[in-house]
């Protein structure tokens, strides 16, 4: 029978990325396997990280006007062919419900692989003048998209996202709420989850069923691959004509509403594991970490009690200063397992209280990352430095990953250029623009088009594969991607 120990080992990346991944999420206990193929049960640790994450994206949904709602779970299969390139871009992945209640139903329902539908149909219903515009809404719920290879977190049959539907008065309200969400997006990642991503619009090829404009961040993981990791959609008036989405303009003229969507899912749990993990298992950046600081007391018979107090104390004065603290005060395991398991579930900063540091009035301080190794302070210094020290961890993951990004990304002209970039990274390129052609990348390297990034400089030049013009004015980002 293998140990408590062997069990929480991982496959080091290096050896089996995909496999490391697996691990992680497994023995970290973020997740388990759902009773019906491809599903997840979301695990209490794990769920933490989802409700930092919705917390902080619901503050800036909130605070710049938009309002929550909730739609239903089963949608008329009649409301998807409304809009054909819709319907045809998620018939593949569709659940479909046809009997219920003992009988076959008159109409099938698909169970909600997105919304644009059904608010749609109640967008319709709510809006009928300028000045129900914008109509700004936001759903927290649950999704099901059929998935033949399921990931934990990266691609589930079942997962949590959060979706923004908004209307309009004209195209260039909307584009302005579009570029808003995509920015809600970008912040999060890199200023919550250290994760800097690239934004950009995707190619034609790439964008949203339904959508006239699609945008995109984008985020390296440490194989090379990006993750797409929120999207936000410009839909022009697709929506508003398959759903008679109108409102009666100033001059009375009856005018077709502007919609947008945009999400945020489960999918960037995925994003900080594989951003930041390393052989021992998560690296959780301090701002997402369901607890920032572990304090492990070390002491036996007497001492015992003394210790534990003197923790619980210190656990206080951190959680008075703003600290997220767990005191691990476990009698059944060793010191030494603590240690090796708040590794494996990648708290930031870990603090050892024993007989002789209360002794020395001082606490044993190890970082998650970092060469310091073990650091002293003074135990009544600890509450005033946590949230520095804290900050500073954060900078450096942000500053690791974006160096890691920088260092496997190139600027290349030639397909043998190409070719090797994309094989560990990602490659700027220019691209003529043509589905057949980013068809003939992907069948020759599996790479995409991943965004065309917006701080991309203006430049022209011909198409890496193909050699026509390229169609952006500027360099496109190709990848492997999740």
């Amino acid at each position: 029978m293998a140990s408590k120990r062997d069990e929480k080992a991982v496959t080091p990346q290096s050896e089996d990325f995909s496999a490391w991944y697996n691990d992680v999420v497994f023995r970290a206990e973020l997740v388990d396997r759902g009773p019906a193929k491809g599903t997840m049960v979301i695990r209490p640790y794990g769920y933490r990280l989802w409700e930092l994450i919705q917390a902080d994206l619901d503050r800036r949904i909130k605070d710049t006007g938009h309002d929550n709602a909730y739609f239903p779970l089963f949608i008329p299969e009649s409301y998807l062919r409304r809009e054909a390139e819709h319907v045809e871009g998620f018939s593949p992945e569709l659940a479909v419900v046809t009997h219920a209640g003992g009988k076959e139903l008159e109409e099938p329902l698909v169970v909600r692989p997105t919304s644009e539908t059904v608010i749609g149909e109640f967008m319709a219903k709510w809006i009928s003048s300028h000045r129900d515009l914008p109509l700004l809404l936001n759903q927290w719920a649950n999704v099901v998209r059929w998935e033949l290879r399921p990931r934990m977190f990266l691609r589930t049959t079942e997962f949590l996202w959060q979706e923004g539907h908004t209307a309009h008065v004209d195209e260039a309200d909307a584009m302005r709420e579009t570029m808003l969400a995509l920015d809600f997006y970008t912040d999060l990642a890199r200023d919550v989850a250290a994760i800097p991503v690239v934004p950009g619009e995707k190619t034609p090829g790439e964008r949203f069923a339904g959508a006239k404009r699609t945008f995109t961040i984008e985020g390296m993981m440490r194989d090379g691959r990006a993750l797409q990791s929120g999207t936000s959609h410009y839909m022009g008036t697709n929506f508003a004509q398959a759903f008679d989405i109108t409102y009666a303009a100033e001059d009375g003229q009856l005018t077709l509403a502007h919609t947008t969507s945009w999400g945020m899912s489960t999918r960037m749990i995925g994003a900080v594991i594989m951003t930041h993990g390393d052989d021992k298992g998560l690296v959780l950046p301090p701002r997402l970490a369901p607890y920032q600081v572990v304090i492990v007391p070390i002491g036996r018979g007497d001492a015992a009690e003394q210790v534990a107090a003197a923790a619980r104390a210190l656990a206080g004065d951190l959680a008075k200063a703003g600290v997220r603290v767990k005191v691990d005060d476990r009698p059944q395991v060793s010191p030494g397992f603590k240690f090796n398991d708040w590794e494996m579930r990648g708290v930031p900063v870990r603090l050892e209280i024993g007989p002789r540091d209360l002794d020395a009035g001082v606490v044993t301080m190890s970082r998650r990352i970092g060469d310091e190794g073990k650091e002293q302070i003074a135990l009544d210094a600890v509450a005033g430095q946590l949230p520095g020290i804290l900050d500073e961890f954060q900078d450096r993951l942000l500053a690791r990953a974006t160096e890691f990004r920088d260092s496997h990304t190139a600027t290349v002209d030639d397909w043998p250029a190409f070719v090797t970039a994309v094989s560990s990274g990602w490659a700027r390129v220019f691209h003529c623009g043509r589905v057949e052609c980013e068809d003939d990348i992907k069948a020759d390297t599996t790479a995409t088009p991943r965004c065309v990034p917006l701080d991309a400089p203006a430049e022209s030049g011909a198409c890496v594969r193909c050699a026509e013009p390229s169609a952006y004015g500027k360099r496109v980002l190709f990848g492997r991607a999740y």
